[in-house]
């Protein structure tokens, strides 16, 4: 299979997460009788390469150093979220998140109002140990492939409208990947030469046959059949 179809530079914003790296969520005295939460991590390490499957198969991908510069210079606009969504708990917009590359990767500092319910679900989720992962949402603008396409290096990003959250989900980032909706593979594999979609509807009939019953594999054959013509 030629893995050059990954070369092309994706059009949809990705995720990425992995565990709490430096994170911690401190109270101090606002001064007027109530509390100041205060949440610090950091959204991602760079140079540390991670496990990443597309629909060409596994690779390593690594976020190089110098990837926020320029996203950071131009006053991205980025929400603090939890699971990438619901309420703002804080954004660089009003001021109340502080994002920053440094030698280890994108610092983040937001502070919460511990008078939202939203900060007081998340403050327990994260005491309990509920929650205890970081992702940040954004579109790649520079990236750079092995020859083998073997690897990935994100050389540059775009935060604004993207996001940092607080996410609870039991992926780490040596098996996460990318959220891949259906639009997204379909685009993916038009751009395969046909010979190239015969062997990845192949590969994921061999799946199928070993999980699902014979009638879901049978619509399934027929629905996939396209991308193999």
């Amino acid at each position: 299979m030629d893995l050059s179809a990954r070369a092309a530079r994706p059009a949809t914003v990705e995720h990425r997460h992995m565990p709490f790296h430096g994170v911690e969520l401190r109270a101090a005295p606002n001064g007027s009788g109530g509390d100041r939460l205060t949440f610090t991590g950091y959204a991602c390490v760079t140079e540390q390469g991670y496990e990443m499957q597309d629909w060409l198969g596994p690779f390593t991908e690594v976020v190089r150093q110098g990837a926020f510069t320029k996203t950071l210079a131009e006053n991205a606009d980025v929400p603090f979220l939890v699971n990438h969504g619901g309420l703002t708990l804080a954004r660089t917009k009003s001021g109340t998140l502080r994002l920053a590359e440094d030698d280890t990767g994108l610092h983040t500092e937001a502070d919460l109002d511990p008078a939202s319910p939203h900060v007081q679900a998340l403050r327990s989720a994260m005491e309990r140990g509920d929650v205890d992962e970081m992702s940040f949402g954004f579109w790649v603008t520079r990236q750079q492939w092995s020859p083998d396409y073997d690897q990935r290096d994100i050389l540059e990003v775009n935060l604004n409208k993207g996001d940092v959250s607080v996410v609870n989900y039991g992926a780490n980032p040596h098996t996460a990947g990318a959220q891949l909706n259906a639009r997204d593979l379909a685009g993916q594999l038009e751009r395969l030469a046909a010979d190239e979609r015969r062997q990845v509807y192949e590969r994921l009939a061999v799946e199928f046959t070993e999980q699902q019953p014979a009638a879901d594999l049978d619509l399934y054959r027929r629905r996939a059949r396209v991308f193999a013509l």
